[in-house]
């Protein structure tokens, strides 16, 4: 089992990757503050999980994008994601029957449900969502079934949408990958993009979540048109241009703030 430092270690490294392309080791040592030998350990990890190529004295970035696992997708913005679910949390209310997507921050709201609520329900395909949530009194859980997909904890299809089919629920609270006005909602994983076409299909209202790093982006799965959702809530160290134009596209965008917990931007 890795580390917490070594996950932050190969967390990094894959963002200096991600932004530059490629970086040396005599880069990342002074970058991390480790030796030498510590980065090449890294990058011989990361190379076998396929999240890099090492070349010589350095490494490259993955030429595909390499999904990673939630242990460290839960590293990446971290303050930002916890912000982003308290004030998804906040909006739930005792008798509601919720639906939470899998994911980092989607688990954050999770965690943050407030301890007040009584007799709500929440339906889930994420078992690390699902064991957050088993000891909470005032909560029913439901695991949505499915086929389990190690890498993020999730169930899919088959079966994953059965569930899901059945259900009229208050408020789907979805993760993405990328949001984008042209292309709406996307997600880099097939499997998990059509569970959450069908959540969006059972609810009576959607909330995507997603940190200010998924703004602009777009991935591989469509999930959803931006005129599906009632509201995203992001960051406030969002790109204000790309804020502009996903409200320009009709949707309606919520900034969590460390200092004021939530500013709204309404579509205009």
């Amino acid at each position: 089992m890795v580390s917490l430092k070594a996950a932050l270690r190969h967390q990094v490294i894959l963002d200096v990757l991600r932004d530059r392309g490629r970086a040396s080791v005599a880069q990342l040592s002074q970058r991390l503050g480790v030796s030498g030998v510590t980065v090449r350990e890294d990058l011989k990890f990361l190379e076998e999980q396929r999240r890099l190529v090492r070349t010589r004295g350095g490494a490259l970035a993955q030429p595909e994008r390499a999904e990673l696992p939630l242990e460290l997708t839960r590293l990446a913005n971290a303050a930002e994601k916890r912000r982003i679910g308290q004030r998804a949390a906040a909006m739930v209310q005792s008798g509601q029957t919720i639906i939470i997507d899998v994911g980092s921050t989607t688990l954050e709201l999770a965690k943050a449900l407030p301890l007040h609520l009584l007799d709500v329900v929440v339906v889930t395909n994420g078992l690390s969502i699902a064991l957050t949530l088993e000891n909470r009194p005032g909560i029913s859980v439901v695991v949505s079934g499915g086929t389990l997909r190690p890498l993020q904890h999730s169930l899919v299809a088959p079966l994953g949408t059965v569930l899901l089919e059945k259900l009229n629920a208050d408020i789907a609270f979805i993760g993405c990958n990328g949001v984008e006005p042209g292309r709406g909602f996307t997600n880099s994983n097939l499997a998990e993009a059509e569970i959450k076409q069908a959540m969006v299909r059972s609810a009576a209202r959607t909330v995507f979540l997603a940190d200010h790093s998924k703004l602009g982006a777009v991935a591989s799965a469509f999930v959803a048109g931006l005129d599906k959702a009632h509201l995203l809530i992001t960051d406030d160290g969002a790109d204000p241009a790309a804020v502009a134009e996903l409200r320009h596209a009709g949707l309606t965008v919520e900034l969590a703030s460390e200092e004021v917990g939530f500013r709204v931007s309404k579509s205009s």
